[in-house]
């Protein structure tokens, strides 16, 4: 299924925080990887978080030698980290901030509070072959410090908008807008993710210069009630029906 130019990236974390939640073997997120690579997905995305709550590194090897689409690996720009993914050499590595205590990822990275440990990561990374991108909020000096230290790709964090309501969610999308421009301006490829849902797709999918949305937990929660194949076909579906629109 073609969604005009956007592609999908699912993220499978959740599938494994089932598993994790009664130390079985099952629900398998491979098996969920695999629906929806079968389903039309362009990617998947999974977690490697330091604490391991959900995704394993078992998890990330399997995926990394069954999948025919593209592996992203979110991570902590750690060295323990950054070793297994040199080591994995999934497609691509999205560098998150990380908290033991959140319940997901809370905000962007600060670039430019971190310039030479995040050069230093992205330069490895990058040496192994890896694409390397940085999750950050839509903020110039964010966006230009991400550029200097070498990324070649931002993933928007969309929290913001995907959590507001009437003018304040308006708001959010011009500052989400403005910072995919800016970054295209700056030889960025621009993804996005974070709290989408088929609720406030329509207007994630205003955001000019998007080439990959990573969406995780409303897929998975979706899948629940109808299928993981189905469920990833729903969302390329609501992609491929923007007909476009001024904010």
């Amino acid at each position: 299924m073609k969604c005009r130019g956007f592609k999908l990236g699912v993220n499978v974390d959740h599938v494994a925080t089932l598993r994790q939640a009664r130390g079985t073997v099952y629900p398998d997120p491979l098996e969920a990887a695999r629906l929806c690579e079968k389903a039309g997905a362009h990617g998947i995305t999974v977690h490697l978080r330091e604490d391991r709550r959900h995704i394993q590194d078992a998890d990330v090897a399997r995926l990394r030698k069954a999948l025919k689409i593209r592996l992203n690996l979110e991570m902590a720009a750690t060295p323990a980290i950054i070793a297994i993914a040199i080591r994995m050499r999934p497609d691509e590595v999205c560098l998150v901030p990380e908290k033991r205590r959140e319940l997901t990822t809370e905000g962007g990275l600060n670039v430019c509070g971190q310039r030479a440990t995040l050069r230093r990561a992205v330069a490895r990374l990058a040496d192994a072959g890896i694409v390397v991108s940085l999750f950050v909020d839509p903020e110039r000096r964010q966006l230009e410090a991400a550029a200097a230290i070498g990324a070649s790709v931002v993933e928007l964090h969309t929290g913001a908008y995907c959590d507001a309501t009437g003018s304040r969610a308006q708001r959010e999308l011009r500052r989400l807008i403005a910072g995919a421009c800016y970054a295209h301006g700056l030889g960025l490829q621009v993804n996005a993710g974070h709290g989408i849902n088929l609720a406030n797709i329509s207007g994630i999918l205003r955001i000019p210069w998007l080439d990959t949305l990573n969406i995780g937990h409303s897929i998975v929660a979706r899948a629940v009630l109808i299928g993981m194949r189905a469920a990833v076909r729903e969302m390329l579906k609501a992609m491929a029906g923007y007909r476009g629109g001024l904010v």
